[in-house]
């Protein structure tokens, strides 16, 4: 194959993303990077469809493309129409970031089935939804790239996120299981695993955790958005076209730290 000069391993401007769960925070964060890297996006929103207008508006006055539109891809249909929306805007689905979901608390003896599905559908069954109809979208010869944000979560427990770490560790099998089926039909399958990422008010909810997450990261900080959003905007381009069925860990370190 030919070799890109670095000047455009990192150039989407003929790529169409789809960013599911784009109206705040990490999504958003994601929209706005693969816009800026040229892609055109459509911001997708469960709940927050002012939050999905807002970004669309930040990337059309930077002089990129993007639409938005909602729905609850827990659903077959609202999966189908996101992507079938997506073709019908901009032509084609070349990349698709699976990052809905939800993280809430709840202890496992006092867990009911609707809250655990509830956690496991929108985390995990979202993205096999996505990807289903994404991969149906796809031309081979074009292919595309799926990246599912998973969580350090899925191989790290936490006390009160059974359902959380259970729906994430799922993710992560579910992206190799998906890279092995669509590698023929040059669809590559990655996950980006991040650690605790700040967001306003954080510090006060829990500064606690804050205080024990900066100490045992070795790079000192938590995670930005921004940080996430690189990452995707990595295993989304060329600079990663050999690359597939990968889990990229986005937590500054603190992995590295033992048990014992």
């Amino acid at each position: 194959m030919t070799t890109l000069p670095v000047s455009r391993l990192l150039d989407l401007r003929t790529r169409v993303a789809i960013v599911t769960g784009a109206g705040a925070g990490i999504g958003a964060a994601i929209a706005e990077r693969l816009a800026e890297a040229g892609a055109a996006v459509m911001v997708h929103f469960h709940a927050n469809g002012e939050g999905a207008a807002g970004v669309v508006d930040r990337i059309a006055q930077r002089g990129g493309r993007a639409e938005h539109h909602g729905g609850d891809l827990t659903m077959p249909d609202a999966a189908r129409r996101l992507v079938g929306a997506t073709v019908a805007h901009f032509g084609a689905v070349d990349i698709l970031v699976n990052n809905a979901g939800v993280y809430p608390l709840g202890a496992i003896s006092d867990m009911d089935l609707d809250a655990w599905n509830t956690v496991v559908s929108a985390n995990l069954t979202t993205t096999h939804l996505m990807t289903q109809a994404c991969a149906a979208a796809v031309n081979d010869d074009r292919g595309a790239a799926i990246v599912n944000i998973a969580s350090i979560e899925a191989s790290n427990v936490a006390p009160m996120h059974s359902h959380y770490i259970a729906a994430k560790a799922g993710v992560v099998m579910y992206t190799r299981a998906a890279a092995r089926e669509f590698g023929p039909r040059n669809i590559r399958v990655n996950t980006v695993s991040p650690g605790l990422i700040w967001k306003d008010g954080l510090d006060a909810d829990w500064p606690d955790g804050v205080t024990r997450y900066r100490r045992a990261a070795p790079l000192g900080r938590l995670g930005a958005a921004a940080d996430v959003a690189d990452a995707v905007l990595f295993l989304a381009s060329d600079a990663a076209r050999w690359i597939t069925g990968a889990e990229l860990v986005v937590d500054g370190g603190v992995l590295t730290n033992t048990a014992y």
